[in-house]
C-alpha cells in the first residue's frame, strides 16, 4: 500500500520498529515541527501544522499495525475471525473494511480489487475471508459498532 510506505518514510522507520522506538521518533519529530515554534512566521506555522497532522496520522496508523499492538489484541481478533460472521464489507482505495456481527471492524491493507470482487461473489464472504483475507494482508482494528 502506497500510504503505508509514505508513513514509514515520513517517520523514517521500517516494519521492524518497536512501539517504544516509534513513540520516541514520533515525539522527536513533533518537537522539531511543532507549530508553536513558529511564532512570527505564519507561513512556517502553516507548514508545521500540515506536517504535524501528517506525522500524527502516520504515527497512529503505524501503531495500529505494529506487531506489538497486534499481539496485544490477538485473542480478540482470533475470536472475531473464527466465531463471528461478516455483517458487511466494502473496499475503499485498496483497504477492505470488514464489519463483523459481534461489532468489531477491521481494515485489511492492500487488498486488490479482483480479490474483493471474488469476495462479493462468494457464497459465503466469511468463509472466503477465512481462506483468502485473514492472514494474507496487514490488518488493523478500525473500531466497534454500537451493539444494543
Amino acid at each position: 500500500m502506497k500510504k503505508l510506505g509514505e508513513y514509514r518514510k515520513l517517520l523514517n522507520v521500517d516494519k521492524t520498529v518497536t512501539l517504544k522506538e516509534l513513540k520516541t521518533i514520533y515525539r522527536n519529530t513533533m518537537k522539531d515541527s511543532h507549530p508553536d515554534k513558529f511564532i512570527d512566521d505564519e507561513a512556517g506555522k502553516l507548514e508545521a501544522e500540515e506536517k504535524s497532522k501528517a506525522v500524527i496520522e502516520a504515527y497512529h496508523f503505524l501503531v495500529s499495525i505494529n506487531q506489538e499492538t497486534q499481539e496485544k489484541y490477538k485473542e480478540e481478533y482470533t475470536e472475531t475471525i473464527t466465531k463471528s460472521n461478516i455483517q458487511d464489507f466494502y473496499l475503499e482505495k485498496a483497504v477492505l473494511k470488514v464489519q463483523h456481527l459481534n461489532g468489531n471492524m477491521y481494515e485489511y491493507i492492500g487488498v486488490p480489487k479482483n480479490i474483493y470482487i471474488k469476495m462479493v461473489n462468494a457464497d459465503s464472504p466469511s468463509r472466503f475471508a477465512r481462506r483468502h483475507i485473514y492472514g494474507s494482508f496487514i490488518y488493523r482494528k478500525a473500531g466497534e459498532a454500537m451493539v444494543d
